[in-house]
């Protein structure tokens, strides 16, 4: 069986973690996980899943003694394929490969937006690092053809990419009546109280300032904002100033994300920027209505692929009057709509497993619907 290393820099609740989680759950290769910064929220259910996860105990980004560690395990693993995800990842993870003598070596770029990647500024010297080790691999895939786009942009030739977006497990994120009950309950949220929402991590980016100062004024509704990060403290600030803080529910990094979707309403993603959009997919495979400003998903898709997606300008007074809308005539819990079959994460696995054993020739001979050369 094809042995595969995926490398990570690490492994708590984020969009990217999540994502190879469920990918490797899915995948009908031999897999393990090397993370290499802290132990992180996720180890637990990957190792309940048979996935060995490897700590490889990096410390700051120059720590010499990643790269030879991460040697060591892929030449005591005896791994066919490495495949790393994200910055820090794709740049030690291609270096150890090199050295271990692995000739498959794969990146997935995850979260590459517009001026920044993964946090950092987009500067000369990280442009430069990322292209440099880039070509120690075979391949780069996009999850999406914005990534894709920004990946050329770098200098990245588009005979090196492949574009293969993120996948859905939809089931796993079935409206359950009895889990909006229990959350509620859990949060302090009545029964009845209109709760709009959104998921992800809080930085300023996501402006998620804009969904508490667009709460309708005369006390109607709760915000659910599900996520960690730097920008919790300015959130919460705000909320306060508003005197809001009574309605914005802070929840902090979550596992059960399926159970506090189905306590929403409506859920809201008024991003500036997004590589993917997965959050905004998990909340239509709930059935909830969703409004939007950036989801590359989406926008890669013919309009009535999601009709209960709306998307909005970043504008308070656009979210305002949509949220005060919504909140007036709250939708029943709607059908998944087609976007959500379309990103099924299954339809990653074959594409992946030819990647794997065949390289990108495989693909390009091959290529199905929801795959292309970038």
């Amino acid at each position: 069986m094809t042995r595969v290393l995926h490398v990570i820099t690490g492994w708590d609740r984020g969009g990217a973690e999540r994502q190879l989680l469920l990918l490797v759950r899915h995948l009908p290769v031999h897999c393990d996980i090397a993370v290499l910064t802290g132990t992180g929220d996720l180890t637990p259910a990957a190792r309940a899943a048979g996935i060995d996860v490897h700590h490889i105990g990096m410390r700051g980004n120059s720590d010499p003694r990643a790269v030879p560690r991460l040697a060591r395990l892929m030449r005591r693993g005896a791994y066919d394929v490495v495949h790393t995800h994200l910055y820090r990842a794709c740049v030690h993870g291609r270096l150890a490969a090199r050295i271990a003598g692995i000739r498959r070596v794969i990146a997935t770029e995850h979260s590459l937006g517009d001026g920044h990647i993964e946090g950092r500024r987009t500067s000369t010297p990280v442009r430069l690092l990322y292209r440099a080790t880039e070509r120690l691999g075979e391949t780069t895939i996009a999850v999406s053809p914005t990534v894709a786009r920004r990946l050329r942009g770098w200098g990245v030739p588009a005979s090196r990419l492949l574009t293969l977006p993120n996948g859905i497990d939809a089931a796993a994120f079935r409206f359950d009546p009895r889990h909006r009950a229990a959350t509620r309950a859990c949060l302090g949220i009545g029964p009845d109280e209109f709760v709009v929402g959104s998921v992800g991590r809080l930085v300023d980016t996501k402006r998620l300032d804009v969904l508490i100062r667009s709460l309708p004024h005369d006390e109607r509704g709760r915000l659910l904002i599900v996520g960690a990060g730097p920008a919790r403290a300015t959130l919460e600030r705000l909320a306060a100033s508003l005197g809001a803080t009574h309605r914005v529910i802070f929840t902090g990094d979550r596992a059960d994300v399926p159970a506090l979707l189905s306590a929403m309403d409506l859920y809201a993603a008024p991003s500036s920027q997004e590589t993917f959009g997965l959050s905004v997919l998990e909340a239509l495979a709930s059935g909830l209505p969703v409004l939007y400003s950036v989801c590359p998903a989406l926008t890669d898709l013919p309009p009535d692929a999601a009709p209960q997606a709306q998307r909005l300008p970043p504008h308070e007074p656009d979210w305002r009057a949509a949220i005060e809308q919504a909140a007036r005539r709250p939708a029943a819990r709607l059908r998944p709509p087609p976007a959500v079959a379309h990103y099924a994460i299954t339809r990653q696995i074959e594409p992946l497993v030819r990647l794997y054993q065949h390289g990108p020739a495989a693909i390009g001979a091959s290529v199905p619907s929801s795959v292309s050369p970038a």
